[in-house]
């Protein structure tokens, strides 16, 4: 069994399903969890020192924090509908609660924080919308928490991969803090597939293959990429979607792509 693949389990008191955290993934900044409510069920944290983005996967919810209230939130009421989400920043050093007004999944995402920013609502129209690639590299992708906007070390982004094509690819990596060339960014994968039957692969490695990993990526599962180059494909017949966290020294994205296949990207 691989070390770099989370599984969803059944959930706890709080709906929590799955959770990646600094300590469980020996590493230092993203941290990311998803809890899966029914209608009427809710759940309560704290933010502790670590900034968050709320991200309502599907259903709709009312999030409370401090004198903030948002009530009613959620379009979307299935992953693959493809509408951008609502989602909930949050500083460090707050508690909230999400209560479910429907069938709910929301994922937690985290990393440290500054109390450098005010929670706020990102809905729908503050998603930017971009489509990348071509022919059976085309995917599509939905920036939920950029580099341009507000936070402390969270980059948050939705990506819909059609079937049987590549993303992520060519593989690139973001280990090495060299700015402006490359930044050193820990990264997290949750996958989800439409049909949910399907499946998907990921490879996960280094140039010295120290780190060599492919998976067999199934409805729900999480990947963990610490360090390395991460491709992810399709087969035919099955819709991939992922939802990308990733934080590091540095609130900045810069990539190098694998050496032995820069030739693609002129192909493009």
């Amino acid at each position: 069994m691989t070390s770099l693949l989370v599984r969803p389990q059944q959930p706890d008191d709080q709906g929590k399903i799955l959770e990646v955290t600094p300590e469980s993934a020996g590493w230092e900044h993203v941290g990311f969890r998803v809890h899966k409510l029914e209608k009427g069920q809710s759940f309560e944290a704290d933010t502790g020192g670590r900034e968050h983005c709320l991200v309502l996967l599907s259903g709709k919810a009312s999030v409370t924090s401090g004198s903030h209230r948002w009530e009613n939130i959620g379009e979307r009421m299935d992953i693959f509908e493809k509408i951008p989400p609502y989602s909930v920043y949050l500083p460090d050093g707050v508690s909230f609660s999400v209560e479910a007004l429907t069938d709910l999944e929301v994922a937690v995402c985290s990393a440290p924080g500054n109390g450098n920013h005010e929670a706020r609502l990102i809905g729908p129209d503050d998603v930017k919308r971009a489509t990348r690639g071509t022919g059976s590299n085309t995917r599509h992708i939905q920036d939920i928490l950029p580099e341009t906007e507000p936070a402390d070390s969270l980059l948050v982004v939705e990506v819909y991969t059609p079937a049987g094509n590549w993303s992520s690819y060519p593989p690139h990596k973001h280990d090495v803090d060299n700015l402006p060339y490359e930044s050193l960014l820990e990264e997290t994968y949750y996958h989800r597939l439409n049909p949910s039957q399907g499946f998907a692969f990921q490879r996960v490695y280094t140039d010295d293959r120290s780190l060599n990993e492919t998976m067999a990526v199934e409805n729900g599962n999480c990947v963990m990429v610490p360090r390395g180059y991460h491709p992810a494909g399709v087969p035919h017949g099955y819709e991939l979607y992922y939802l990308n966290v990733m934080a590091g020294p540095k609130r900045e994205w810069k990539f190098q792509n694998d050496p032995d296949h820069e030739w693609i990207v002129k192909q493009q």
